[in-house]
C-alpha cells in the first residue's frame, strides 16, 4: 500500500488571508505542478462560498468565453487556475472587482512581468504571492531535497528513479507544451540546449556573448530565451550590487537554475552521484541560496550578489533598510575565513558575514563572521 504524505504549507494559506484583508484579487504565482492548485483547493475547503475555474479544462474554458455570464452571478471566493491562458479576463476581473464583494483567487504558471495585464488592469486592487516548489523547511530531509529538489511529484516519487524519470519529462513537456499553451513561441530544440548550458553556467554569470557563439544563436534571442525561463520561474539571475569605490566592480547577474532537481537532471546527474561532480560546490550555493532567500519576506528584503574584476566576491547581500548581511555558501564541514570575506566586511560595511554549510554545527569564527548550518539559518 502506497503511503501518502502530506506536506505542511499553513504559512501560503496565511498568506492568501492576509491578502484578502488588503485586496479583492490574490495571484499565487509559482512554476508549473509546484502544487499551486493543492494550495488553492485547500483553502477553499474552509470557505462557505467558492469556485474553481481551471483554464486547462476545456469546459471551464468554455464557461469563461462569455465572462460576464458565468461570473456575475456567483458569490464568494471565484478561483481561476492557470490565469495566464486567458489575460483578457483582467479588464472584466477590473470591473467586477469595483462593482461588487466578489474576492478573485487567480493561480498562475508565469511571473507577474509576464501577466502583464494584471498589473495594468488590476493595479491597486491585486496582492501577489509567489509560491515555490517545496523548501527545506518544510520537509526536513536536506539531502534528499537538495537531490530530488522540491517539486512535489519528484520529491515524494516512491524512489529516486521515479523522481529522475518524472523530471525529464516535466523539463520535456514545459518545452514542448506548457510554454505554447502560455502563448510564448519559441524553438523547443534550441531553448532546450540553452537551458543545458545554463545549468554548466549554474552559480556563474552568464556571458551572453559566448552563449551565442556556442549555441549560434543571436544575442537577442538568448537574451529573451533566459528572460522567459525567468518569468517561468526556471532560473533566477541574481543581481549585483554596486558601491561608491574606487575597484571596478561586476554588473552582469548571476544565473541559478532555481530547483536544485531540475538543475541535477539538466546535468544528467542520478540521484548522490552529485557530491562526485564538478558542479557540487555550485549545486550546493544555489540549493542554499534559494532556500534562504525565500525565508525572508521578499517584500521587506533585497537581495543581490557583490564581486570585483579582481576576485572579491560575496555569494549574497541581504538588504533591509540600513541593514546589510552577507552570506557565503560553502560546501565544507570546516570552512576558512578568506581575504575575500574580509574584503566584502569592509567594503560593503556588512553587518555581518554568514558561512552557510550543509553540516549541523554553527559557531563563531571571528567576531562578525560565523559558520551556520542552512537549517539554523532557515530560522533566523
Amino acid at each position: 500500500m502506497r503511503v501518502i504524505i502530506v506536506i505542511n504549507r499553513n504559512h501560503y494559506l496565511l498568506q492568501i488571508q492576509e491578502a484578502f484583508a488588503l485586496h479583492s484579487v490574490c495571484a499565487i504565482l509559482g512554476p508549473r505542478q509546484c502544487g499551486k492548485t493543492t494550495l488553492a483547493k485547500l483553502y477553499m475547503q474552509d470557505l462557505t462560498s467558492a469556485h474553481l475555474f481551471d483554464l486547462e479544462n476545456p469546459q471551464d474554458l468554455a464557461m469563461l468565453e462569455s465572462p460576464s455570464l458565468t461570473l456575475s452571478s456567483l458569490e464568494g471566493v471565484i478561483v481561476i487556475d492557470e490565469i495566464q491562458r486567458r489575460p483578457d479576463l483582467f479588464p472584466y476581473l477590473r470591473f467586477l472587482v469595483d462593482n461588487s464583494d466578489k474576492k478573485f483567487l487567480i493561480l498562475g504558471s508565469a511571473s507577474q512581468d509576464l501577466i502583464q495585464q494584471s498589473s495594468e488592469s488590476l493595479a491597486g486592487r491585486i496582492s501577489y504571492i509567489e509560491l515555490p516548489p517545496f523548501q527545506l523547511n518544510e520537509v526536513n530531509d536536506m539531502y534528499k531535497h537538495w537531490m530530488l529538489g522540491g517539486f512535489p511529484r519528484s520529491f515524494l516519487a516512491p524512489s529516486p528513479f521515479q523522481s529522475e524519470k518524472w523530471r525529464i519529462n516535466y523539463i520535456k513537456n514545459f518545452l514542448e507544451r506548457d510554454l505554447s499553451m502560455m502563448g510564448i513561441q519559441i524553438v523547443p530544440g534550441n531553448m532546450r540546449r540553452l537551458w543545458n548550458m545554463l545549468a554548466h553556467y549554474h552559480g556563474q554569470i552568464a556571458n551572453i556573448s559566448e552563449l551565442s557563439r556556442s549555441l549560434d544563436m543571436t544575442d537577442k534571442t538568448i537574451k529573451r530565451y533566459i528572460d522567459i525561463l525567468e518569468g517561468c520561474f526556471m532560473i533566477r539571475q541574481l543581481k549585483p550590487w554596486f558601491v561608491n569605490i574606487s575597484k571596478r566592480q561586476v554588473k552582469r547577474p548571476k544565473l541559478y537554475i532555481r530547483d536544485s532537481g531540475i538543475l541535477h537532471a539538466l546535468l544528467g546527474v542520478s540521484n548522490n552521484n552529485i557530491l562526485t561532480h564538478p558542479k557540487c560546490g555550485a549545486s550546493w550555493e544555489g540549493y542554499a541560496l534559494e532556500n534562504l532567500i525565500h525565508s525572508y519576506d521578499n517584500d521587506l528584503y533585497e537581495f543581490y550578489f557583490w564581486a570585483t574584476e579582481k576576485g572579491a566576491e560575496l555569494d549574497l547581500l541581504v538588504i533591509k533598510g540600513s541593514q546589510r548581511h552577507g552570506f557565503e555558501f560553502k560546501y565544507s564541514e570546516a570552512p576558512k575565513v578568506t581575504k575575500s570575506m574580509y574584503i566584502a566586511m569592509e567594503d560593503l560595511k556588512l553587518d555581518s558575514l554568514t558561512i552557510i554549510t550543509p553540516g549541523e554545527r554553527s559557531y563563531a569564527l571571528e567576531k562578525e563572521i560565523k559558520v551556520q548550518s542552512l537549517k539554523e539559518a532557515l530560522s533566523h
